[in-house]
Order: structure tokens, then C-alpha cells, then sequence
């Protein structure tokens, strides 16, 4: 839009048809209305010289004509404010049930990453394809040296494009997507990029600990560190006899478990739960029930902790009279569950109480639901039923779990082979 102002002092130099470079003080600026964001945009020259004035003015304007050429604006958002607003969005898919709250979680994670790599001050309409391609260089060379596996950064850089082309969309950036650097390719069938869970041996040794360090949280429930010592003990325990994911377990309520099923066999009673894992709090969305042994009591434990905190008084008079059903299993409030942090605390004390050797192996509290799995696959489950018990795909208990231990590649050796007067011969 050509200047309205036709005549200028000498502190005022005309910049083309649409700017002006004027003098205020002893510097000089420049200043420019731009028609699609109804503002002026305005900048200092940063000098005193009329004649450098009036070349930076020009490359000023030129700069910025470029920009609005390919779609740019110059008042833009900034990356914060942009992964903000997209936040926002999927807390409203949390609320209609399209996400789960542990999801939203992730996602926020994975972008605060992306901020501390790009910057929370950039605008977004800078933002170039490239300007991410030493991206799992920056996230693998952490000030602290934490280990970040590869599918972590590819789980990242996924959540990283759903922002942008959700901004994309909306006309907020100018690119819909980064070109990272392909990551490097995993052979699927070497055994050192297995999921690492736990030996036979070692489950052992850990359901020993664990029981020694839940009774040693239980001497003294009126120290808070105890109850949720106990609290955590116990989680750790459901998670190796449900294969729940974590997200799941955190938020299940009295209301999904069924103790006293009072099932026997031969004279024996085997300790059997019922849990219903609910829709809007799985991963896949789809509700599923399941039964497993709880020869340990742990759920039996867990409600014998609550009454006593209740007994205790550590409870608050108001959460008293929630209904135990209503009240999330592993909480001390009924309301808020236990945190990660916390349960990753008290896993790191369990395996080192167990003696279990971690060497180069990555175990976590999910190597819990991986035992889970492959103990089952191993014990020849119908991959059906195991894909139903744990809400997985068959495709994934297949590709990730089928050939992945020595025990299960023996019984596909000797498929047709059984023992006779204890010899092995073909069927």
C-alpha cells in the first residue's frame, strides 16, 4: 500500500512506495505498514548516518517483501506459544475421551524437548525444514548423560511433525514437517534389541525382596516415607502379575478389581483376581477383562493398607467417607495415584535389594509387563489370548515377543518330538 504522507521533513526519507526511514532522537528507524497484519512493523537502524540509514531501510524492506512473498508474516507466534495452543487442543481430545490423560503426558514431554532444542523464543514462521536435522545428535548428547534409546527419539520426532502440521493447518508456520536425519536401521532379529525383561531366576529373587521390603514399610505406617515405600512395593508387585501398563494400573479403582473369586482345584484355593482394565483408560481404548493369580496378595495387601491408613487417621476425615470403590487403588488420598517418579525410585531400590545384575541391560518398571508377556508366550498361550489379556495386537506379541527367548525357540525345535520312558523321540 503506497505512503498517504507525501511530504516529508528532512529527519524522514521515503523507503520505496510503502516504507519510511525517519530520525528520532539521534538514530535513525524504519517503519513499514504491512496490509495483512494491520500493523506497522518497526525497527531501529541502529545508526546515526543518514546514507547507512537509508541502505538498511532498503534491505530492511526487501527482507521483508521476500518473506511475505512465500507466505511468512513478520509479527509471528513463537514456538512456545505455539506448543501451547496445540497442548490445549489435545487436553480438549483427553476430555472427549479420543486420547488418554498419560498420552497428553507424553506428548508434553516430548515438546519440551523440542523447545530446549529450537529455542521457546522462536517465531514459527522462521521455522525451516532443516532447521531439525541435528536433532538426535542434540537429544543423544544430553549435559547429564542420559541414555535416550532410539525409540524414543523417533517417538519424539513423531510428535514433534504432529505439531507442525497441526500448526501447518492453521497458518501458523510455513512448513508442515522437518526432514530429521534417518535414524539408524534396527535389525529386528539380533537378540541384544530385544526388550530386556527379567529371568525366571531373578523374578524369584525379586518377589523375595519385595515382600521383605513392603513388611519393612509396614512396621511404621505413620511415616510418610513408609506408606509410600509400602505403596510402591505393592505397584511393583501388581505390575509383575498383571502386565498392566503403567498408565493403566495408576488408574484403576477398587471398583475394576474382584478378589475373592473363590476358585479351587483339586482341594486347592488358587488366589484369582478379576481386573477390568476400562476403556477410556487404555492405551487401544477398548475395554478388557482378565484373570491372573495373585498367589502373593498383593490386591489383598493393598486393601489391608488402605483400612489402616483409614484406622490411622493419615487419611483426611473428608476423603473417609469417599466410598472405597470410588478411591484409586494405588493412592493414599483415593485421588491421586502414585507418581512415575516415585515408582521408578522404588524399582531401583528393589532390584538392587534382589541383587539383580543390570549390566548394559535397560530395565525399567515396564520390563515387568515384557516378563508378563514372554512368560506366557513361553507357557504356549494362544498368541490370541495373550494379545486380549494385555490389549496388544497378535502383529505385536509376534514380532516382538514370539522368537525372542532360548526357551521358546527350544519348543519350536521339538514341536513334533515327545518323551517316552524318558527318551525323545518323534510323535
Amino acid at each position: 500500500m503506497a505512503l498517504k504522507k507525501q511530504n516529508f521533513s528532512d529527519d524522514e526519507v521515503p523507503i520505496f512506495d510503502d516504507a519510511v526511514a525517519y530520525k528520532r532522537g539521534e538514530y535513525w528507524h524504519f517503519r513499514m505498514w504491512l496490509t495483512k497484519e494491520d500493523k506497522y512493523a518497526r525497527v531501529s537502524l541502529r545508526t546515526r548516518n543518514k546514507s547507512t540509514a537509508i541502505d538498511k531501510a532498503k534491505l530492511k524492506y526487501h527482507e521483508i517483501m521476500a518473506a511475505q512473498l512465500v507466505g511468512k508474516k513478520y509479527f509471528s507466534k513463537t514456538t512456545k506459544q505455539g506448543v501451547e495452543e496445540y497442548l490445549a487442543q489435545r487436553q480438549l481430545d483427553v476430555d472427549a475421551g479420543l486420547i488418554v490423560k498419560g498420552r497428553l503426558s507424553t506428548i508434553r514431554t516430548h515438546l519440551d524437548h523440542w523447545l530446549d532444542f529450537i529455542g521457546r523464543d522462536t517465531k514459527l514462521k522462521e521455522l525451516e525444514r532443516t532447521d531439525c536435522e541435528n536433532y538426535l545428535h542434540s537429544r543423544t548428547k544430553t549435559k547429564k548423560n542420559i541414555s535416550v534409546s532410539q525409540t524414543t527419539i523417533a517417538n519424539e520426532q513423531s510428535s514433534i511433525n504432529a505439531l507442525m502440521s497441526w500448526l501447518f493447518k492453521r497458518n501458523e508456520t510455513t512448513i508442515e514437517k522437518f526432514e530429521f536425519k534417518p535414524l539408524k536401521r534396527i535389525d529386528k532379529g539380533e537378540e541384544a534389541y530385544r526388550r530386556n525383561t527379567f529371568t525366571d531366576a531373578e523374578v524369584v529373587q525379586i518377589v523375595k525382596a519385595l515382600d521383605d521390603y513392603i513388611k519393612s514399610a509396614e512396621k511404621n505406617l505413620n511415616s510418610e516415607d513408609n506408606v509410600q515405600k509400602a505403596l510402591g512395593g505393592y505397584h511393583l508387585g501388581v505390575s509383575l502379575i498383571t502386565g498392566l501398563r503403567r498408565g493403566e494400573q495408576l488408574q484403576l479403582r477398587w471398583t475394576d478389581i474382584e478378589n475373592d473369586l473363590g476358585y479351587r482345584k483339586e482341594g486347592q484355593k488358587n488366589e484369582l483376581v478379576k481386573i477390568r482394565v476400562r476403556g477410556e483408560t487404555s492405551k487401544v481404548r477398548q475395554t478388557r477383562r482378565f484373570i491372573v493369580k495373585d498367589d502373593a496378595k498383593y490386591f489383598e495387601g493393598l486393601m489391608k493398607l488402605q483400612i489402616k491408613l483409614l484406622e490411622l487417621g493419615i487419611v483426611r476425615e473428608s476423603e473417609r467417607l469417599r466410598a472405597l470403590g470410588d478411591r484409586l487403588v494405588f493412592s493414599t488420598n483415593g485421588q491421586t495415584a502414585i507418581t512415575a517418579r516415585a515408582i521408578g525410585y522404588h524399582f531401583d531400590k528393589l532390584i538392587l535389594l534382589a541383587n539383580v545384575r543390570t549390566n548394559d541391560r535397560d530395565l525399567v518398571p515396564y520390563s515387568f509387563r515384557h516378563y508378563f508377556i514372554t512368560k506366557r508366550v513361553n507357557s504356549n498361550l494362544p498368541i490370541a489370548s495373550i494379545a486380549e489379556m494385555c490389549g496388544t495386537s497378535i502383529t505385536q506379541i509376534e514380532k516382538t515377543y514370539y522368537h525372542t527367548t532360548e526357551d521358546k525357540m527350544v519348543s519350536n525345535a521339538l514341536a513334533d518330538y515327545e518323551y517316552r520312558d524318558g527318551m525323545l523321540v518323534p510323535k
